[in-house]
């Protein structure tokens, strides 16, 4: 057997000592060189704690799973599951303005009327609203709705001339019922509720023909096809009434009028009744009797 120098245990010791195996036990004489140095080298060195925090993560460490979609409000999936209007059903829905227009158009009755006496009354009505309501219920003045008007006036002819001369003229004439005296409900007297104006020097004799046309007809209810109120519709406020056409003409001088005067309409005799130059008391019948 060789010995072991003793610098060389020496140094086995050092070495030992700095990786902190020291002791001073010293190595069996015996023991070979190799297996000292084996012994040295076969322990390895302490490795360093990994770092903490997220730089310490290793290369081999798998990247974190996204987060999950946030789930659409309760109305963003109603909408989403909505059926939608199907392309050809907007052209239809277009339509329907004008198909609204012609349906009312044709559920409304005396819609040929509008360019007659009727259309242009509406518009004078404005002079009368104020005292007797914008659709004819009353006010100031007499109502004119659920046939008031044509109990007060049963002859159109009488209308027209207290729309003319109005109260002030009456009173003056001493005249003290117009219209209908034996009206239902009892007679209007002059003066009786308000004062009415009277507007013929405001209005022409067929501009008074035309809102009296109005408040007999859209207001007063009067039916243009009754048996009652046909001759007198078609002679004074249709779209082609004779006597309006001759009144608006000059041919018809209401007030100058001393005579009934026949109209033919449609084959049948309208008798126009002298207005007067002057308030007169009214008289009972449909106007023609």
């Amino acid at each position: 057997m060789t010995e072991i120098p003793e610098h060389l245990l020496k140094r086995s010791r050092e070495r030992r000592d700095a990786i902190g195996q020291g002791g001073d036990a010293a190595p069996a004489a015996d023991a070979p060189a190799t297996a000292v140095e084996k012994s040295a080298s076969a322990t390895p060195a302490a490795a360093p704690p990994p770092p903490s925090g997220p730089a310490g993560r290793t290369a081999s460490a798998e990247p974190a799973a996204p987060k999950p979609a946030k789930p659409d409000p309760h109305y963003v999936v109603a909408a989403k599951q909505r059926r939608k209007v199907p392309f050809w059903a907007m052209a239809t829905l277009s339509l329907m303005p004008v198909w609204g227009f012609v349906y009312v158009r044709a559920l409304t009755e005396g819609g040929e009327v509008s360019e007659g006496p009727l259309a242009a009354g509406a518009e004078i009505y404005g002079n009368c609203a104020s005292c007797h309501g914008g659709g004819g219920g009353g006010g100031v003045g007499y109502a004119f709705t659920e046939g008031e008007v044509l109990k007060t006036f049963p002859n159109i002819e009488d209308q027209v001339r207290y729309v003319y001369y109005g109260t002030e003229q009456y009173n003056l004439a001493g005249v003290e019922v117009y219209g209908n005296p034996d009206r239902e409900g009892g007679p209007h007297l002059t003066g009786e509720q308000g004062v009415m104006p009277g507007f013929g020097g405001q209005l022409s004799a067929y501009e008074i023909v035309e809102v009296i046309c109005h408040e007999r007809y859209t207001l007063g209810g009067a039916d243009p096809t009754s048996e009652e109120y046909a001759a007198e519709y078609e002679a004074w406020c249709s779209g082609e009434a004779p006597v309006f056409e001759a009144v608006e003409s000059g041919e018809l001088d209401l007030l100058a009028l001393e005579e009934a005067e026949e109209f033919d309409v449609n084959g049948e005799t309208v008798i126009v009744v002298p207005v007067g130059p002057a308030p007169v008391a009214g008289r009972p019948g449909a106007s023609g009797e």
